[in-house]
């Protein structure tokens, strides 16, 4: 009965910024870890930030000072707000959870949204 439902993607100008949600039925984000995923046209899906039930995040490299995941438990929705948008961000961004952390970070879970369109123009 797990749902993820990813919104807030659009077209939008290099130095802009983004806030996508991600709204849960089924699974209560407080107590489960969440990662967000993006996968550009012939490039591999890789993870861009998590948070774990117990609040700890992780960011990739190249969004470091400029992503932040947040959680709203009231909501049971997750957002990743992405600033200084550049065109290398351009990707469907994913939610993911059912996951949790291990050494390695993020382990991703079985559950994933339907995925939303960003586009970062120059």
């Amino acid at each position: 009965q797990v749902q993820l439902v990813e919104s807030g993607g659009g077209l939008v100008q290099a130095g802009g910024s983004l806030r996508l949600s991600c709204a849960a039925s089924g699974i209560t984000f407080s107590a489960n870890a969440v990662g967000w995923y993006r996968q550009a046209p012939g490039k591999q899906r890789e993870l861009v930030a998590s948070i774990s039930r117990a609040g700890l995040i992780n960011y990739t490299d190249s969004v470091k000072g400029r992503a932040t995941i947040s959680r709203d438990s009231a909501k049971n929705t997750v957002y990743l707000q992405i600033d200084s948008l550049k065109p290398e961000d351009t990707a469907v961004y994913y939610c993911n959870t059912g996951g949790y952390y291990s050494y390695r970070g993020y382990v991703t879970g079985d559950y994933w949204g339907q995925g939303t369109q960003v586009t970062v123009s120059s």
